[in-house]
């Protein structure tokens, strides 16, 4: 399924209370890659950030006049997002405020204009109950850097949630389907869900150069840090020595 990242930046907490979209990015992931194809906008809010929310995002009153009302680029988020999975950090928050304005543009409802909606914070927190699951603390824990976020900015938050989201859920990945029922082959997945059969027996060898191993290293490296130093692959690839036999017998 293509998924979308996608953040917001707004001018207060509440839309209830005339609070607006003033910043909307969605970054693209096809087959786990991060693709070009992207849509950032800035949006006209009519109206002041309050200073607390200035604080983070920056965009000043001055600068975001110069720039479209949420109705005149609805359909440009509508086309974006149509039967994808959306990953969202902090999902509920996002969603209230995109709903409110698309309700102001006489659009359905953001949770009717995609597949499917995750929520990035709630899957980290599942998987790290009682730690700090925010986009710093997660960037932290997966070595991802953010030396550049100086500001909370959709676009850069977006993709930096796209570079996490793939570290947290990669795992899932598999490279070949299950069921060959003759050696030397295998099937996988093809268009609309049909079974591809190709001849295992065929692919080529690729031989592991020192930079795959430095780069192997350097993913391990990683998945110690995310872990607390309790990673099992350096256990695998560093075995205990086998118990001598007279410690056996003792």
């Amino acid at each position: 399924m293509r998924q979308i990242v996608l953040d917001t930046e707004t001018t207060g907490l509440e839309p209830e209370q005339g609070h607006r979209v003033v910043e909307l990015a969605c970054v693209e992931i096809v087959n786990r890659r991060v693709t070009d194809h992207h849509l950032h906008l800035y949006l006209n809010p009519d109206r002041d950030s309050d200073p607390e929310a200035l604080q983070v995002h920056g965009l000043t009153t001055k600068f975001l006049s110069g720039h479209p009302r949420f109705p005149e680029i609805a359909q440009q988020l509508v086309d974006f997002v149509q039967d994808a999975e959306v990953i969202i950090h902090n999902a509920a928050f996002d969603v209230k405020f995109l709903n409110a304005e698309l309700k102001r543009a006489k659009l359905p409802p953001f949770t009717q204009l995609c597949a499917k909606i995750t929520d990035s914070l709630l899957v980290a927190r599942e998987m790290f109950p009682g730690k700090r699951n925010n986009l710093d603390a997660l960037c932290d824990r997966f070595g991802i850097s953010n030396a550049h976020r100086t500001l909370h900015g959709a676009l850069l938050d977006s993709e930096l949630l796209g570079e996490v989201w793939l570290a947290m859920t990669r795992g899932q990945d598999s490279l070949l389907g299950d069921g060959a029922d003759t050696p030397g082959t295998d099937t996988v997945a093809g268009a609309g869900g049909a079974a591809i059969r190709f001849d295992t027996s065929s692919l080529p060898v690729i031989q592991v150069t020192e930079a795959d191993l430095q780069a192997h290293e350097a993913y391990l490296d990683g998945l110690d840090k995310a872990s607390g130093g309790r990673s099992l692959w350096r256990e695998i690839e560093s075995p205990a020595a086998p118990e001598s036999p007279d410690a056996a017998q003792g």
